[in-house]
C-alpha cells in the first residue's frame, strides 16, 4: 500500500494519459522519437521516480514513445543498455551511479549518434554521453532555515544514504542553512548504506528521535512513520511528500527533471545535442528545483519565517545569493 501511495505522490501535479503495459509507456499514434529509461532501482523509489515522472511528462506533451526498465541489476545493466540502443531509441537515459557507471559510458561509445544522459558524479564523455544530477542544495537550505528556527530542543536530524558527493551536498546544505539562524543547533546524521531502505531509515529515525531531533530531514525514504510516532517534524526529498504524512513533513525538497528531459529532447530534435553537464537545469533558478508549498504548515509557521524563506528564494532565483556548494563528507554533531 505505501509503494501505490509513494507512486502516486510521484505523479501528483501531472495528469497523464499513457498507457502502460510491460513496462512501456506509449502515447497513442504516431511515435517516431523514442525515448528510454533504465532504473537500478522501483520507480517507487524517489529518485528514479522524479525521472519517470518527467519523462511520462515529456511523453505525453510531445507525443513521443517511452519504455522503461526498473530494477535493473547490476549484472545486467550492460546488457539492458545495449537493448535499447540496439533497438535504434534516440535518447536514453537513467541513474549511473555506482553499478551503472562503467556499463553505459562502454556502450555510449559503440552507439556515437545514440543521445544518452545518465545520474552522474562524473564528467560528460564525448561525443553523446550527458550527465545529470539533481542540484536541490538550494531547497536543503532553505528546509535548513526552517528547521533552524522552529526546533525547540536544538537538535536536528539527517537520514540519509550513501556519503557521495551528491548527498554530501544536500546535507551540508541543510546543516548550513540551520545554522545560518541557530548557531547552537546540532545536526545528527545517520547514513543507512543503501539508496532505498525503509526499514533502515525507520531504525536510524528512532535513534535521532532519542538523542533530542525533533526536525529531521529525510534525504531518504523511510523517516516519517517514525517521526509521526514520536510527535516530531520531517523534511521531504525529491518529491513533494506531504501527502505520506500531512502531520509531519513540513516541507520538501523538490527535484523536478522536465526541464532536463523536455531541454534534451529538443535539443536532439534539433541536431543540437552534444556532451555536457545538465545541472544547470537541476537548478532552482531553472525550476528544477523547488521547495515544496506547506500545506497544513502554512498556518503553524511564523509569518516571519515565511518571509525570510521567500525573499531568499527569489533571491537564488535571480542570482543575488547563492547557497554554497559543500560535497565534503559530512559527520554527526
Amino acid at each position: 500500500m505505501m509503494k501505490k501511495i509513494l507512486l502516486a505522490v510521484l505523479l501528483s501535479g501531472i495528469v497523464v494519459s499513457i498507457g502502460f503495459a510491460g513496462g512501456k509507456a506509449e502515447e497513442k499514434g504516431k511515435a517516431e522519437f523514442q525515448m528510454a529509461a533504465i532504473f537500478q532501482t522501483s520507480i517507487e523509489e524517489p529518485w528514479d521516480g522524479a525521472i519517470h515522472v518527467a519523462c511520462l511528462k515529456v511523453a505525453k506533451e510531445l507525443g513521443i514513445k517511452y519504455e522503461f526498465a526498473e530494477g535493473v541489476a547490476a549484472a545486467d545493466y550492460e546488457k539492458v543498455v545495449r537493448e535499447y540502443s540496439d533497438r535504434g531509441f534516440n535518447f536514453i537515459i537513467g541513474d549511473a551511479f555506482l553499478a551503472g557507471e562503467e556499463p553505459s559510458r562502454r556502450v555510449a561509445k559503440d552507439y556515437p549518434k545514440i543521445a544518452y544522459a545518465f545520474g552522474s558524479e562524473f564528467k560528460p564523455q564525448a561525443p553523446n554521453y550527458s550527465v545529470f544530477d539533481n542540484w536541490i542544495h538550494e531547497p536543503a537550505y532553505l528546509s535548513g532555515i526552517i528547521a533552524g528556527t522552529m526546533t525547540k530542543s536544538n537538535v536536528l536530524g539527517v537520514v540519509a544514504a550513501i556519503p557521495i558527493p551528491e548527498v554530501n551536498r544536500l546535507v551540508n546544505a541543510f546543516k548550513a542553512g540551520a545554522l545560518s539562524v541557530n548557531p547552537k543547533a546540532k545536526v545528527k546524521l545517520a547514513f543507512i548504506g543503501s539508496w532505498f531502505d525503509p526499514a533502515k531509515a525507520k531504525e536510524a529515525t528512532v535513534a535521532m528521535i532519542e538523542s533530542k531531533a525533533d526536525y529531521i530531514f529525510a534525504e531518504r525514504f523511510g523517516v516519517f512513520e517514525a517521526a509521526k510516532e514520536a510527535g516530531v517534524y520531517a523534511f521531504g526529498n525529491m518529491s513533494d511528500q506531504n501527502a505520506l504524512a500531512p502531520d509531519v513533513v513540513v516541507t520538501s525538497c523538490v527535484w523536478d527533471m522536465y526541464p532536463v528531459i523536455k531541454n534534451s529532447v529538443d535539443m536532439i530534435q534539433k541536431g543540437a545535442w552534444k556532451d555536457q553537464d545538465l545541472k544547470n537545469l537541476s537548478m532552482m533558478a531553472s525550476g528544477g528545483a523547488i521547495l515544496a508549498p506547506y500545506h497544513g504548515f502554512e498556518d503553524k509557521l511564523p509569518a516571519a519565517l515565511k518571509t525570510k524563506v521567500a525573499d531568499l528564494t527569489k533571491s537564488i532565483m535571480n542570482g543575488t545569493f547563492t547557497v554554497p556548494v559543500d560535497e565534503s563528507k559530512p559527520v554527526s554533531d
